[in-house]
């Protein structure tokens, strides 16, 4: 009698204990603009645009403190002991040059370029190279795309500006021999971050430029004439819209030119490069006591000295609150826009 082969039955795998299962949680996933800022970011980082303007930026600064500091060690060889030292080496401007040649006229001067570089082919160089429907078809939310590349754009801005800013308070603190100490270290980072709302103003213009414009040379066009309206003609335009609206005669009084130059000096701030221009001489200059237009009388009722930081901060929080309005007016058009466009393969 032949014995037949029992049949065998595969068992079951065991069961992974209870602790194996509560260990192996799922990956959380990052939120779908960090995705798309981390891709940008290391795109920009990683360009020729960036290194450009980063070698220009950087020759720039430094030469030009060099430049304030020798002066400032020639007028004053006791400078080891003058109050707020790196401070005035920020705003000291060389003789025989420019305006912008201080740290803080080239920080200003430059942060706007700093912002439509990096934003003025956000949108629109997505649709010329046709990967725009590729990247809105990816797991992500839209709005994840125009965020992203806002935030990579900022961050990238902030590091620029940080990195010149350690820079020349290494160049400064070398040529100088003086540190700085707790205020004007505080001011100094202030003011580094309000250059960096002020150059996310102009980031997000030329978003907005990008996201309306088809092409990236106009948009780029489009940024680049509004930074000239606003930097170097708002002045002039102030003055004549001014003029005609106080329609001042020319045997005017005392007060009546006095109302006329404060209305033009309300119609300049409508540029934000008049609030940051404000803002950053009363955070690098402690002794500002009042941006506003000031009577003689005015002057001589003010206590001599310096303000300490609070006291500095409530007088350009306007300007500050400004410039921060701008950026979330500015964005949120063009994020409106963004979302409403057809987008077609």
């Amino acid at each position: 009698m032949v014995a037949t082969p029992v049949d065998t039955v595969a068992s079951p795998p065991a069961a992974p204990s209870l602790r194996a299962a509560a260990g192996s949680r799922p990956a959380r996933r990052r939120p779908g603009w960090m995705i798309v800022a981390r891709k940008e970011f290391a795109d920009h980082l990683l360009s020729l645009r960036f290194f450009l303007l980063l070698v220009l930026v950087g020759l720039s600064a430094v030469g030009a403190v060099h430049a304030a500091s020798g002066r400032l060690r020639d007028v004053a060889p006791a400078a080891s002991d003058a109050p707020d030292v790196l401070l005035r080496l920020l705003t000291i401007v060389p003789e025989d040059l420019p305006s912008f040649a201080s740290f803080f006229g080239l920080v200003g001067f430059l942060s706007p370029l700093l912002g439509i570089a990096f934003g003025f082919d956000a949108i629109n160089g997505e649709r010329s190279q046709g990967t725009l429907p590729r990247l809105v078809s990816q797991p992500i939310h839209r709005d994840d795309v125009i965020n992203g590349k806002f935030a990579a754009g900022l961050a990238l801005i902030a590091l620029t500006i940080c990195v010149l800013a350690a820079l020349v308070v290494g160049v400064g603190i070398y040529r100088l021999g003086v540190t700085p100490d707790g205020e004007e270290l505080l001011r100094l980072l202030i003011y580094l971050g309000v250059s960096i709302v002020y150059a996310g103003v102009w980031l997000a213009l030329a978003v907005l430029a990008s996201v309306v414009v088809r092409r990236a040379s106009t948009s780029a066009l489009l940024a680049i004439a509004a930074w000239l309206i606003f930097t170097v003609f708002s002045t002039m335009f102030a003055g004549l819209l001014a003029d005609a609206l106080a329609d001042v005669p020319r045997d005017a009084t005392f007060e009546q030119r006095l109302h006329n130059a404060r209305m033009e000096q309300t119609i300049s701030r409508f540029s934000p490069e008049t609030l940051y221009e404000e803002a950053s001489t009363a955070l690098l200059l402690p002794e500002v006591r009042s941006l506003d237009i000031l009577t003689q009388e005015d002057v001589d009722r003010a206590v001599a000295g310096e303000l300490p930081l609070t006291q500095s901060l409530l007088v350009v929080w306007p300007q500050i609150t400004a410039l921060v309005a701008l950026i979330v007016v500015l964005f949120a058009a063009a994020y409106i826009v963004f979302l409403r466009q057809e987008i077609r393969a």
